[in-house]
């Protein structure tokens, strides 16, 4: 039975749950259990995580960084979106 997350093992699991019918399709009794535990997770982390907003850009530069990445190495992936 699927209920609020009140612990970090609940979480857990609930991730996992997650992972387990993640392609289940919209309508059917999976897609209704995976949108339920979508939501009960969202809402742990939101009151459990709190995490500062960052800039799109921001993010983008810092992820470019753990990478070690440089603007011409990530081109080819926003040469089909000029204008």
């Amino acid at each position: 039975m699927i209920k609020v997350i009140r612990t970090t093992e609940m979480y857990q699991d609930y991730l996992a749950g997650i992972d387990e019918i993640f392609d289940a399709k919209k309508g059917t009794q999976e897609g209704d259990e995976l949108e339920l535990l979508v939501t009960l997770v969202r809402l742990y982390e939101q009151e459990n995580f709190h995490l500062p907003f960052l800039d799109p850009i921001e993010a983008i530069k810092n992820r470019m960084e753990d990478l070690n990445l440089k603007n011409k190495d990530c081109w080819q992936y926003f040469k089909d979106f000029e204008g």
